[in-house]
């Protein structure tokens, strides 16, 4: 895939789009015109809107898979702290690239199959991560209950802030970690 910073300033512009408008109701003339080039121009550089929505995800994911493996590089190796530090990554994603984020959610559905197939390897290992941090916080009792549950319930939580995080609010991606964590942990007092 062409990563040139055109073509990266280009997928960015359509995540805004997308986001502003829906996948459906955005045209290949509304693309161009954000991105200031002509409709043929855009056809330089992705082969039709199927593509650039299957950028868009591509580089969200990828950017949230990068994230949560650098949080849990440089994080201590102790359950507690690699919960913390997934669910504040996964925040940072959605500050640092929230359109790419918002389309990866809920524009998933809209990709054809070809792309689905080509990026379902990206989400499954971002959702390999969660599931072996969880795991482990389950192995010493720091979570409780159905281990495919409080991974979904988790990451739902999380990416449902999309809707509501304000970043220009009192609330940290740190402070709304601490919270996530706090509500999810079992701990003997």
């Amino acid at each position: 895939m062409n990563d040139s910073p055109r073509r990266k300033e280009l997928t960015r512009l359509a995540a805004q789009l997308f986001v502003q408008e829906g996948f459906d109701r955005t045209t290949v003339r509304m693309l161009a015109q954000e991105m200031g080039i002509k409709s043929g121009s855009l056809f330089h550089h992705f082969r039709d809107k199927q593509e650039i929505l299957a950028a868009v995800i591509e580089e969200g994911t990828q950017n949230a898979l990068t994230l949560a493996r650098q949080a849990l590089r440089q994080c201590e190796d102790d359950p507690l702290s690699r919960l913390h530090a997934i669910a504040r990554a996964h925040l940072e994603t959605l500050l640092t690239d929230r359109n790419a984020h918002v389309v990866a959610l809920y524009e998933w559905r809209r990709l054809d199959s070809a792309a689905r197939d080509h990026l379902i390897h990206l989400r499954d290992a971002y959702e390999a991560l969660w599931k072996e941090v969880i795991e482990e916080a389950h192995g010493v009792g720091l979570v409780k209950g159905d281990l495919a549950l409080v991974s979904r319930f988790v990451l739902g939580s999380l990416n449902w802030t999309v809707r509501w995080y304000d970043p220009e609010g009192p609330l940290t991606p740190q402070h709304l970690a601490d919270e996530l964590v706090a509500m999810i942990t079992h701990r003997e007092s």
